[in-house]
């Protein structure tokens, strides 16, 4: 009977560390982070709590950008916690919603570069939740900046978005 009641304390043993394992990479993983140019440019998926900490110091992040719509704010009230942060550490904080299955207009592509070519506002995280409208949003900023040329900015999309450009964003990376 002991060597059984061994066995099964192991395997609680096991879990639990299993458990404290996963919690630990949790809190320390930043969604879908990218450095795209180092102490400039930063794209990530929705922070969480300590996430926004962490960016600032270790990044010394300026200006937080969220491309999120209105309608998205309603979700886990990630929302107010962004806006509440953001305001109590100083750190600006940018709008320029695009819509969830849309490309960046000309108007949100104007004021980005413009956003980005301002180095008050650097580094920039840029977030949203799914990657595909940070990384052509980025992409945008890449290629008109002059610091990637089209190929490059579209491996850089494939980076953030971890899948292969659709043709449209490739359309509409080649006519930037």
């Amino acid at each position: 009977m002991p060597r059984k009641n061994n066995s099964i304390m192991n395997l609680i043993m096991i879990a639990l560390i299993v458990i404290v394992a996963v919690s630990l990479v949790r809190h320390f993983h930043i969604k879908n982070f990218h450095k795209i140019v180092p102490g400039v440019l930063y794209t990530s998926g929705q922070p969480r709590g300590m996430d926004y900490m962490r960016v600032f110091y270790k990044y010394n992040i300026a200006t937080i950008v969220s491309v999120r719509q209105s309608g998205e704010h309603r979700e886990d009230h990630w929302y107010n916690e962004e806006l509440t942060w953001t305001r109590e550490n100083g750190i600006k904080y940018v709008e320029l919603p695009i819509g969830k299955n849309q490309l960046p207009d000309i108007s949100t592509q104007r004021e980005f570069i413009r956003l980005m070519s301002d180095s008050s506002n650097l580094p920039v995280l840029l977030h949203d939740s799914n990657g595909r409208r940070v990384a052509v949003l980025a992409a945008v900023w890449l290629v008109r900046s002059g610091k990637y040329n089209i190929t490059e900015a579209i491996k850089i999309v494939e980076k953030i978005k971890g899948d292969a450009a659709t043709k449209e964003e490739k359309k509409f990376i080649e006519g930037l």
